[in-house]
């Protein structure tokens, strides 16, 4: 098992903490997490684009000229690709761009992103993160105490404080246990899990 140390809010060493091989310590399959951070970046996508065909675009019904002895190219129609205002070659059509991972796929690949980053010395547990209050500037001098300026804080239950207190800082996301991904694990330099969420994790992913 990794064994890797817990912080305070201050950034000092308060101890140490024993994270299940189940969950941190699996072969981190680099396919699987591809796809999950392709089929997320793909479910995002609205799909709504649209642009019109030459058998879509209005006019064009009479032959702009005859056929020889003008000097011109044969033409049969102004709404043809070449012209101004002509249709456009193979237009893009609304289309659905989602896809499906299955369940132990998905579950694979997010062991693997957490596995990724105990491996790249990336993964911060905190022994207890709480603010009295809602004040930015008291959250970005924790993460820095942290040394983890762009982070990804995932929480085991809703703390309102943190959140908020987290929510100016563009380099910060806050996430919770049943929230969190292989897209954002991996965007992120650092990962912060306070201690009672590792042990949540653990208690779902394992």
């Amino acid at each position: 098992m990794a064994n890797v140390s817990v912080f305070n809010m201050e950034g000092k060493e308060v101890g140490s903490i024993e994270l299940n091989d189940a969950v941190f310590g699996v072969e981190v399959n680099e396919h699987l997490v591809h796809m999950a951070v392709l089929q997320q970046l793909a479910n995002k996508r609205q799909g709504t684009q649209k642009a019109k065909t030459r058998s879509e675009v209005s006019g064009g019904g009479r032959k702009p000229w005859r056929q020889k002895g003008t000097g011109h190219a044969r033409q049969g129609s102004t709404r043809s690709p070449q012209w101004k205002g002509g249709g456009v070659v193979f237009a893009p059509t609304p289309r659905d761009y989602s896809f499906k991972l299955n369940k132990k796929e998905k579950r694979a690949a997010l062991k693997s992103a957490l596995t990724s980053r105990v491996n790249e010395s990336k993964l911060i547990v905190v022994d207890d993160l709480k603010l009295d209050e809602v004040k930015t500037k008291k959250m970005a001098g924790a993460l820095k105490a942290l040394n983890a300026e762009k982070a990804l804080i995932v929480l085991n239950e809703d703390n309102d404080n943190v959140a908020l207190s987290a929510r100016n800082i563009p380099t910060v996301k806050v996430s919770y246990i049943n929230t969190i991904n292989v897209y954002d694990i991996l965007k992120y330099n650092t990962l912060v899990l306070s201690k009672d969420a590792v042990a949540a994790i653990e208690e779902v992913y394992a």
